[in-house]
């Protein structure tokens, strides 16, 4: 008997430390895996995302507010884009000219169309250039910013603000130029919406006269992240002294596409870094996401009606199918929300609830869940012709 009870104690020991030792293995497993995902970057802030949805897919202090330096052109190139004047011609000022390096140097008087002087902003990051456009678009420098910030608002971004059309370092009313990570992730995905940007951004060269054809210019595209990464399709470079080297990539990949930020990615003569950290996001994006798309299946009994011609109106979802980036251990879920019963009259159409794709307790996509049929409501009306019927047919 005793030495039974020693011999389970003993088999009882060593099985509880052979699940201490599981547990540990285990728990060091997961803490590995999520040390594998500090990609050990030079930049201070840092972020990759889904271009189609906006979805956050790695982010290092995405959403502090830094100087972002050239980075700033995306906008000033995407509101140039929008004015429609792209066949116009810009007459340089003055205050253009006068712009500090890296600059075109076209002159005072100087006429070109605003569409050549887009690739000048994007290709090589002309400074003059850009506050030629600015002041041709915008009617100021100052007008121009303020469509810039009143752009950003519309886009979402929530920590943005901008003085200058071509990012230099500069202060206003106690304000920094400054944006986020975050915040030039969502100017670049809108901006990657319009075909002509894609065009300009990667293109490699573009050459273009002035005026009166006594004067041409070559510009030659800067991003050298376009010759680096397959897929490759821009975005934009940037430094200054206070932002530090920055640079907005996006990749094609197969169906996806990634949109990577980096700022502060270190200070001269570390120009190099800001390729080393966009390559490092992308291989994280390449290797772990892949493309899908999702449509939700469920279908939703009717609803009931409250003093209705009939007792319950059938529904719909008026849904439509997402295409997103996920990792393989992710699973969306369809969530809804639906009312019990609504009061007659019912118009068809009428919203009387929700279903949402939801993913890690964000919501992707949400279509409205609507009734299929008008309902009238009972009536004093409605039950005498009801009678005469019983009566008479």
């Amino acid at each position: 008997m005793i030495q039974g009870v020693t011999m389970r104690t003993i088999f009882r020991t060593f099985f509880s430390l052979f699940l201490i030792v599981i547990v540990w293995m285990n728990t060091s497993a997961i803490v590995w895996a999520e040390d594998e995902t500090d990609l050990r970057l030079y930049a201070r802030s840092a972020i990759l995302v889904d271009a189609g949805t906006g979805r956050i897919l790695y982010e290092e202090n995405g959403f502090e507010v830094m100087p972002m330096a050239s980075t700033t052109k995306i906008m000033t190139c995407i509101l140039a884009l929008e004015s429609g004047k792209t066949e116009e011609w810009v007459t340089v000022s003055r205050n253009a000219q006068g712009q500090p390096k890296v600059r075109l140097g076209f002159k005072e008087g100087e006429s070109y169309l605003l569409g050549d002087l887009l690739y000048s902003l994007m290709l090589e990051s002309h400074n003059d250039t850009a506050v030629a456009i600015a002041e041709f678009v915008g009617g100021s420098v100052e007008d121009f910013a303020d469509m810039m910030n009143a752009k950003a608002v519309e886009l979402g971004c929530e920590n943005t603000y901008f003085i200058t059309p071509n990012g230099l370092d500069a202060t206003k009313d106690g304000k920094q130029h400054s944006s986020t990570a975050y915040d030039m992730a969502l100017i670049t995905a809108y901006a990657l919406e319009n075909e002509e940007f894609r065009k300009i951004i990667s293109t490699s060269s573009h050459s273009f006269m002035e005026k009166s054809g006594t004067k041409q210019y070559t510009v030659y595209n800067k991003d050298a992240f376009l010759n680096m990464y397959e897929g490759a399709i821009g975005v934009k470079t940037g430094f200054t002294n206070g932002a530090g080297y920055c640079f907005v990539g996006a990749v094609k990949h197969g169906n996806a596409e990634f949109i990577s930020v980096v700022l502060a990615s270190g200070w001269p003569p570390n120009k190099s870094w800001k390729w080393a950290d966009t390559r490092t996001l992308m291989n994280y994006g390449t290797e772990n996401y892949f493309y899908t798309t999702y449509m939700g299946e469920g279908q939703y009994g009717p609803v009931a009606v409250r003093d209705g011609v009939v007792e319950s109106v059938s529904v719909e979802v008026q849904r439509e199918e997402i295409g997103l980036l996920l990792r393989k251990d992710e699973c969306i879920v369809t969530e809804y929300e639906v009312v019990t019963d609504i009061q007659a009259p019912v118009e068809e159409g009428q919203i009387v609830g929700c279903e949402r794709y939801v993913l890690d307790d964000e919501i992707l996509a949400e279509f409205p869940i609507v009734t299929v049929e008008k309902v009238d409501k009972i009536t004093l009306r409605y039950c005498f012709v009801k009678i005469v019927e019983k009566i008479f047919i």
